[in-house]
């Protein structure tokens, strides 16, 4: 897989990380790693190497032929510089057709709409070229920044997880949220 999926009026493109793009995901997790760590699981030290990165490269490469996941850059179109990753991943076909969404972004590139639209970007894609039914995202119930996205891609909050995953160490309640393909097309919304 290899194209770009665009958003103009954004400024950001979405494009499949590969093993070349190991370093500059490294960096970016490695900038951000303080920031986020209340919202991600504990990882190993050895997850911030680059081998660690090019090993989680790999693994989503070979869940992207499995049609299990699909892992991509969010690039700023100004800079061409990797800003944040988005995830669809836990993909259940057959009577299910729904996966889950994963994403962040530098924490210095936060507020300028660039994960909205990346959001956006990748829905369109799950929906469009994936065929999924269902777009599914859980957030920790503090977690404003993120619910401000989700909400303004169209996804509908459906309830609380009680202690859902481990973040941070600790399993932690999420609000879970979905967007469905029927209601992007009938109410004539489109993800951003």
């Amino acid at each position: 897989m290899s194209f770009n999926l665009t958003n103009q009026s954004v400024g950001i493109y979405l494009a499949p990380i590969r093993p070349q793009n190991a370093e500059s995901l490294l960096e970016l997790r490695l900038r951000n790693r303080s920031v986020h760590s209340r919202y991600e699981p504990k990882r190993e030290e050895s997850f911030f190497t680059l081998t660690g990165q090019k090993r989680l490269i790999l693994q989503r490469m070979e869940e992207e032929e499995l049609d299990r996941a699909y892992m991509f850059g969010i690039y700023s179109s100004e800079e061409k510089r990797l800003i944040g990753q988005i995830t669809i991943n836990n993909i259940v076909r057959g009577v299910g057709q729904f996966a889950d969404l994963g994403y962040f972004i530098d924490h210095a590139q936060q507020g300028r709409g660039y994960m909205t639209g990346a959001v956006g970007l990748a829905a369109n894609y799950a929906f469009q070229s994936l065929g999924l039914h269902r777009l599914q995202a859980a957030i920790l119930l503090q977690n404003d920044a993120s619910r401000r996205v989700l909400e303004k891609n169209g996804f509908q909050v459906e309830g609380i997880a009680r202690r859902f995953l481990k973040i941070d160490g600790q399993w932690q309640d999420h609000r879970t949220y979905a967007l469905l393909a029927d209601e992007v097309t009938s109410q004539g919304n489109r993800p951003i």
